[in-house]
């Protein structure tokens, strides 16, 4: 059984952030518990070579299900992810700012969307998919996702900009860099900046330091089970224990302990396994 995550080739990290392979197999007849996927800094094209997953929107109750190939932008609220007992995905998760320089596409088009990737990418991706299928094994999958992000990378690349270059430089400080210093660094007015920082990311340059900032202190969690709230909230940026309750409630509409009590039945928690820290 596998949750981990893959560094790209050399000449696509410009564009991916990570791979991320996840393969579990189940008994049948277990009753699996779902996945509470919350808002984390990603787009993702996701592909589903075996049984696919439904989700659904916490707030609404939409549910979207039997999607073999799924993009999904920028998500500021939880969804709850159902998958099935022999279940495979692989994911290529994209750097903020990528998926528009591939597709032209502002990113809002896809924020809080889980959606049919072939709209966006063409009934090709079912081909990868295939491809996906019949690898013997991981190291397999990975040259199929570098050979596929190649041919996007041929096809539809849009210049590389300062504004992009913050991106990476968010993920990796906590949300701390501040609009203002990406502003001055991109040499853009804060108007301009808001406005291209959205068109990339989905949302604008505060919620996204937001949610940066959340979802490290999510995986801290994860990583540090015996850490307490306060000692996550000063390490991940957080003023104190109720500013980080207060981002919970707004994020997940749970705090902090009711949360993670859901987070520690998900299912790879069946073989030992829990999201940690991105791989650098």
């Amino acid at each position: 059984m596998l949750l981990k995550d893959y560094i790209p080739a050399a000449d696509l990290r410009e564009f991916v952030q990570l791979y991320r392979i996840i393969h579990f197999r189940f008994e049948k007849g277990i009753n699996l518990p779902f996945k509470a996927y919350p808002p984390r800094p990603e787009h993702c094209l996701a592909f589903y070579p075996r049984e696919t997953e439904k989700i659904q929107y916490q707030r609404s109750g939409r549910e979207v299900k039997d999607v073999p190939v799924v993009l999904y932008g920028q998500f500021s609220e939880v969804t709850n992810r159902f998958i099935g007992h022999d279940f495979l995905v692989f994911q290529i998760i994209f750097y903020p700012g990528a998926l528009f320089r591939l597709t032209g596409i502002p990113a809002t088009e896809f924020t809080n969307q889980y959606m049919h990737a072939e709209d966006v990418f063409g009934t090709a991706l079912n081909e990868v998919n295939e491809k996906f299928y019949g690898a013997p094994d991981y190291a397999a999958m990975l040259e199929v996702a570098n050979e596929f992000v190649r041919t996007l990378v041929r096809k539809h690349t849009r210049q590389r900009l300062p504004i992009d270059e913050a991106f990476a430089i968010l993920l990796h400080t906590n949300g701390r860099y501040g609009v203002d210093r990406i502003a001055a660094d991109a040499c853009m007015s804060i108007r301009t900046l808001e406005r291209k920082f959205k068109e990339r990311t989905g949302v604008n340059p505060k919620l996204y330091e937001r949610i940066v900032r959340f979802d490290k202190a999510f995986r801290l969690r994860n990583a540090q089970p015996g850490f307490t709230w306060l000692r996550i909230a000063m390490e991940c940026g957080y003023h104190d224990y109720q500013h980080l309750a207060r981002e919970y409630k707004d994020f997940t509409n749970l705090n902090p302990n009711a949360f993670h009590e859901i987070e520690d039945k998900a299912p790879e928690r069946n073989f030992g396994l829990v999201e940690g820290y991105y791989t650098t």
